[in-house]
């Protein structure tokens, strides 16, 4: 009503003076003229403050909670993490949020001029910055970092919004699956076959795979970085079961057809084929390093063409100039092991395992690491040739005529079967040495001398390599691809490169599998869980897709029983890989409104004991379907389709058995998810953990009652979100990394404060590329905390220790494998700065989450119980203490074997507790299997025998002492003179002890005199080493014995 006066409204006006304060404006009138009393102040907090005592309040608190909090806890992380877990947050009224929705729509319609970021400029740009001298290799290192961060972040919000159908696509009218869009300069892609791209290779099998393999091509090349080459910001989002590929857009390539652009490499997958000087210039510096054969392929009008890459890999030159390479999915060569080529045989080692697989798409590759050490492998076979050979000419000096078919049968007897030569050669390492030497004078001499040359020669065919006159080998990326055809005059260079292929399948399933299965044995690997499991096989270069094999080598090894945490570990990452196939097709065909409900009946299906899960669709469903048909035709796959609601249990573990089969050729044999967890050992909340990591699920923290038969686990409200799983390349920071390691090689040789100021020298540059939140830091920072530790500065060790913690929260997540882990350090570290209780609620913690990621029964739950015992000791709670470290005697006794030297020590321990409690049989009992397994495993002389021995001397007396006690005043009651028995209350300087032992931290007690010859001894021989005096034949015998297969 135009009589009724308005509410005043505060308006605030900056004057000419900058000062502030509340104008007489209401919510209709504006009237700038300063109010009475104006409240004038220069600050705009002050004046908010003296208008409103709820807001003085409500700062003040925040402000003091806000500090009170870790500078670590507040700072942004450089890629988003998310958890897969989150709390029950009461739905308020944001404003912020109600204006963010508004707004937000103007980043969807990208039309305004200089709203948005040119990344290919900026990606571009960085790469070409100077890097001649460490200042500006550090800012060159940190432009590209923060560049590729903020891509990653604004590919990430871009690919949700396509997938939301936030975004009008390039091609509106042609089918959704084969849509593309540009938002925010960004080109974005979905993994589906169109136009038959991929008709060949496996259809959407193949569209979906190629983006992976891409994105590896580009970080190698990335990796080698060559000047004057560039690769596309490549990011591959997997959101709501679509893959999307998000890349930097070349400028000028949307003005031209395809077909104008590419002056080098095919766009038919090798039909019509093209190459460039300048392209072959630059690629050829990539081959070395990638292992990229340079080789000539047949064109549509049968010309021979060079190419430095497979035929897949386009060059286009941009309207900026620059020469950039796209589609690098063939980078590396195939794995013949899932690829069935007609009238090819694998090796006898593939075919014994029932290789080769069909795989479910032709793109199958080799992993880069697989490439390094099948290359690695076969420079030592190199070496030990030319050491066999030399040692022959040498035995055979007066008989010239016999040396060269005898080398020439020990080179074919390498080639057929490298293993067998293991023990002939290793005899002969003497000669290893020479064989080097002898190969660094042939490069400086051309090899003018015959017999030298000969020695090459024979190696060099023995091996494979590309060159007969050094080590070289590189593979043909296009060998056994469809469609590519080879000149006749290098039919010859064909069936070597063939051959090389083969051995390196042979390599991976005769030598990696078996060497990872070995590491899982002696414990030199420990995976914790799914992802810390492929990280070990990565590394390896074991692919994914041989869980199936590296699992059936874990079930036949006779120590299987030391191997069952492996085992139960490769199970749930197979269960939850084939169940996250299943569900990406699942959640393709669910609409937006109908989601959390799709994804709780899965959940359900998947997991709850409840037989009978059905999906609830809300009431008002069918009225929304129909109302919102056309918008949403927008969307990838929004079809009418509610045919997710159909799932039952028993038809989703059925696909996941036939998954289990097709994929990863495993038989799994579980009909439900109960007998999966009785077959196998499993847990339903690690198997949860494992899917919702994997697919972006994010539930509602509660207890979930899995095994109820009367209702099932997962209701509607428990699916709080889906967030976007993210693949992108990692730049690093070499220089910091290169000053890391050598602080990490002076802390082994015992120079432990050069090394840690090399270590300090690695945190400063790291933060320096990387900014104070990385993965990499948090290793930096635990390492110094250790150094600190062992130097004898305990509350530096906690302060270094606590950031690690902080940090590996926030980049790695709070209950990953590190995570826990970097509990298990803050806890000791705490203990030696008196903070006992807090060191028992962080041991505590570390369990608890140790629990949920792997369960009771796994060996690094030995060494977390051990510590909680010995913290419960010394704070004189003995019978708990002895439920845990009695717990971690019986896992160290299953992992490790009953006669291994960590049961001896778990022995000790409890003995220890029974000691403290009286109860001296038991003690002694424990003590003798302790003494017998030290004496049968270092012998009687040895240092911990002798201190086993005397500890069951002082029990043995203790226990007498009790038993004439106990006798006194059996004999004469209550007047008996009794002795006082002595019973030692834990000491806390044994405890801090026992705690460093069993973590790996030992000192040695050495005299002035001891230190000074030590000191003097590691410096003769580090000059030695300078020098190249040295030979290394014990860590030469070592390393080969490492690398060489060995049968089992």
């Amino acid at each position: 009503h135009p009589n009724v006066q308005s509410p005043p409204c505060v308006m605030l006006c900056d004057t000419f003076y900058g000062r502030l304060f509340l104008n007489l404006s209401t919510t209709y009138v504006f009237n700038p003229k300063p109010a009475n009393p104006s409240f004038l102040s220069h600050s705009l907090v002050e004046l908010l403050s003296q208008i409103s005592a709820t807001f003085k309040k409500n700062f003040t608190a925040l402000q003091k909670k806000r500090v009170q909090r870790n500078p670590f806890e507040r700072i942004a992380t450089p890629f988003q993490v998310y958890c897969w877990t989150a709390p029950q947050i009461d739905h308020a009224m944001d404003c912020v949020r109600a204006e963010d929705a508004y707004t937000s729509r103007l980043g969807y319609e990208e039309h305004i001029p200089g709203q948005t970021r040119d990344w290919n400029e900026e990606l571009q740009t960085t790469r070409e910055l100077s890097r001649k001298n460490l200042p500006e290799r550090l800012l060159r290192e940190r432009a590209i970092f923060k560049v590729h961060s903020d891509f990653a972040g604004a590919a990430t919000r871009g690919a949700m919004a396509v997938i939301d159908g936030n975004v009008m696509a390039i091609n509106p009218g042609e089918e959704t699956r084969m849509q593309m869009f540009i938002w925010n300069n960004i080109f974005f892609s979905l993994g589906f076959d169109v136009r038959d791209h991929y008709r060949e290779l496996g259809g959407d099998a193949a569209a979906h795979a190629a983006p992976t393999n891409d994105l590896n091509g580009v970080r190698a090349y990335s990796a080698v970085d060559v000047e004057g080459l560039y690769t596309l910001g490549t990011v591959v989002v997997d959101y709501r079961g679509y893959r999307v590929t998000a890349q930097s857009i070349i400028p000028g390539i949307l003005e031209r057809e395809q077909e104008q652009s590419v002056i080098y490499g095919s766009i038919d997958f090798g039909k019509t084929v093209v190459s460039h000087p300048k392209y072959l210039e630059l690629l050829e510096k990539t081959s070395r390093p990638l292992k990229v054969q340079h080789h000539a392929v047949l064109n549509e009008k049968d010309t021979s063409v060079e190419l430095c890459s497979s035929v897949e890999c386009k060059g286009i030159i941009g309207n900026d100039g620059r020469h950039y390479i796209l589609d690098l999915l063939r980078t590396f060569p195939p794995d013949l092991n899932y690829l069935p080529v007609e009238g090819e045989e694998l090796a006898p080692e593939s075919q014994k395992l029932g290789f080769p697989c069909q795989h479910r798409h032709r793109l199958a590759c080799l992993r880069q690491e697989l490439i390094e050490a099948f290359v690695e492998h076969r420079y030592l076979l190199f070496m030990k040739m030319a050491a066999l050979q030399l040692m022959q000419q040498k035995a055979n000096k007066d008989k010239t005529s016999e040396s060269k078919p005898q080398a020439l049968e020990a080179s074919e007897k390498v080639a057929d079967a490298p293993a067998d030569l293991k023990s002939e050669a290793d005899e002969n390492i003497p000669g290893l040495a020479q064989a080097k030497e002898l190969a660094e004078s042939l490069a400086a001499e051309d090899g003018s001398d015959p017999k030298s040359r000969e020695v090459v020669l024979n190696a060099c065919k023995a091996v494979g390599s590309i060159s007969n006159t050094s080590f070289d080998i590189r593979f043909n990326p296009d060998i056994f691809s469809p469609g590519v055809r080879f000149p006749d005059d290098s039919t010859e260079d064909i069936q070597k490169q063939k051959q090389l292929l083969k051995d390196a399948a042979a390599f991976l399933v005769s030598f990696q599998a078996p060497s990872f299965v070995k590491d899982c044995l002696d414990h030199s690997s420990l995976p914790m869980d799914g992802a810390t499991m492929t990280e070990a096989l990565h590394q390896r270069g074991i692919n994914m897709r041989y869980l199936g094999t590296v699992l059936e080598f874990v079930d036949n090894m006779p120590a299987k029983a030391q191997l069952e945490h492996i085992y139960r570990i490769g199970i749930s990452e197979l269960i939850t890989r084939c169940a996250k196939h299943i569900f990406k097709t699942y959640l393709q065909g669910v609409e937006l409104s109908a989601l959390s409900a799709a994804v709780s009946h899965f959940l359900n299906c998947l997991l709850s004991s409840f037989p009978d899960a059905v999906a609830h669709l809300p009431a008002d469903e069918l009225v929304s379907r129909r109302k919102s048909r056309k918008r949403r035709n927008r969307v990838p796959g929004g079809g009418d389709n509610t045919a997710w609601a159909s799932l039952t249990p028993s038809e989703l573990w059925k696909n996941i058995n036939s998954e289990a089969q097709s994929y990863y050729h495993f038989n799994l044999q579980c009909e439900s998810v109960d007998q999966a967890v009785e077959k196998y050992g499993l847990q339903k909340i690690t198997l949860l953990r494992e899917i919702s990591i994997k697919t972006g699920i994010q539930i509602l923290i509660k207890e979930y009652n899995f095994d109820s038969r009367h209702k099932p686990a997962f209701t509607e409200e428990d699916i709080l979100n889906i967030f976007p799983v993210v693949k992108h390349v990692n730049p690093k920071a070499s220089d910091a990394f290169h000053f890391f390691q050598s602080g990490q090689a002076k802390v082994q040789q015992g120079f432990l404060k050069e090394g840690c100021e090399l270590i300090n020298e690695a945190l400063n540059l790291f933060n320096n590329v990387y900014g104070a939140m990385h993965v990499e830091i948090c290793a930096c920072l635990r390492l110094l905390a250790r150094l600190n530790y062992i130097m004898g500065d305990h509350p530096e060790a906690l302060s270094n220790q606590q950031k690690a913690v902080l940090m590996s929260e926030r980049v790695l997540g709070i209950e990953h494998p590190n995570t826990v882990q970097e509990y298990m350090h803050l806890a000791l570290y705490c203990f030696a700065n008196g903070q006992l209780s807090t060191a028992l609620k962080l041991l505590y913690r570390a369990r608890y989450l140790m629990l949920m990621v792997c369960g009771e029964d796994h060996p690094e739950m030995a060494l977390l119980d051990s510590n909680i015992g010995l913290v419960l000791h010394g704070v004189m709670e003995y019978d708990l203490s002895l439920r845990f470290l009695e717990n971690a005697l019986a896992n160290n006794s299953k992992y490790h074997g009953p006669r291994s030297l960590k049961v001896a020590l778990s022995h000790h321990l409890v003995a220890r507790v029974y000691e403290s409690k009286a109860e001296f049989r038991s003690a002694l009992q424990h003590e003798k299997e302790g003494y017998t397994i030290y004496k049968n495993q270092v012998g009687e002389a040895h240092e911990k025998t002798k201190e086993s021995s005397e500890y069951l001397k002082y029990l043995t007396q203790q226990a007498v002492a009790l038993q004439r006690t106990m006798n006194e005043i059996y004999k004469n009651g209550s007047n008996a003179s009794i002795m006082p028995l002595k019973f030692t209350a834990p000491n806390m300087a044994s405890v801090l002890e026992q705690l460093n032992i069993i973590n790996g931290i030992i000192f040695i007690p050495l005299s002035q005199k001891d230190l000074e010859n030590l000191k003097a001894e590691v410096q003769r021989r580090q000059l030695m080493q300078d020098s190249g005096k040295i030979e290394k034949q014990q860590g030469g015998q070592l390393e080969l014995d490492d690398k060489l297969p060995v049968d089992d």
